[in-house]
């Protein structure tokens, strides 16, 4: 079984940078602090970039994002310490933020549209012993109706409206968590099924959602 914890100097470093981003929560910033994200890249040239303040590229032309707006995406799902939720995560790319996720929920379904991210993702649960998340290959924005209902659905690229698939597999109560436009520039909304909506700040612009799954990669 590989390491999932991090080299402790480079992850108060991390931390400390979190925090002058806004980045306040304690179930985050602990979940940040213990999960490498160097774990997650393929190319092991790449893995000194993974405590820079940068995106890190992975195949099928994605990224990971800087930590800032990863950790202000998991902040947003303000899902407290109790570790009692469901949450599907769309958009799981290498599988980093799914396992920062299940540090903070109880169960997390991850669902990427490409084919070779989500093997890899599913080899590095193994390989970490992370038995709380589950992936598949297919169309996030159409959700993953037979592991619902969820207590939050985590987007994790831009999107101009909420496909309603992912409102009808929320648990009552439930919120969708998605980047999207807001007073001319990308910010984090939290929105219930009727549509009532909170924004947080996001550090760093991401790269819209694309539907559909792919099936060359």
């Amino acid at each position: 079984m590989e390491d999932l914890i991090t080299d402790p100097f480079r992850a108060a470093r991390l931390v400390l940078r979190l925090r002058q981003e806004g980045v306040t929560d304690d179930g985050v910033l602990r979940a940040m602090e213990t999960v490498d994200r160097g774990a997650f890249v393929d190319d092991a040239a790449l893995k000194d970039l993974a405590f820079a303040d940068c995106v890190v590229p992975i195949p099928c032309g994605q990224t990971i994002p800087r930590p800032a707006a990863t950790g202000q995406l998991l902040q947003a799902l303000g899902l407290g310490r109790e570790r009692k939720a469901r949450l599907l995560v769309i958009g799981m790319g290498s599988g980093y933020i799914a396992a920062l996720a299940g540090q903070l929920a109880a169960d997390v379904f991850g669902v990427e549209r490409y084919n070779k991210l989500t093997d890899h993702a599913r080899q590095r649960i193994v390989s970490l012993g992370l038995d709380n998340l589950a992936v598949r290959h297919g169309d996030g924005l159409l959700g993953w109706a037979e592991r619902g209902p969820y207590d939050r659905v985590l987007i994790t690229g831009l999107v101009d409206a909420i496909p309603q698939p992912l409102f009808d597999q929320l648990k009552p109560g439930g919120l969708v968590i998605t980047p999207m436009q807001h007073d001319g520039r990308q910010q984090i909304a939290r929105m219930a099924r009727d549509g009532t909506t909170e924004w947080f700040g996001l550090s760093h612009e991401l790269a819209p959602m694309v539907p559909g799954s792919s099936q060359a990669l």
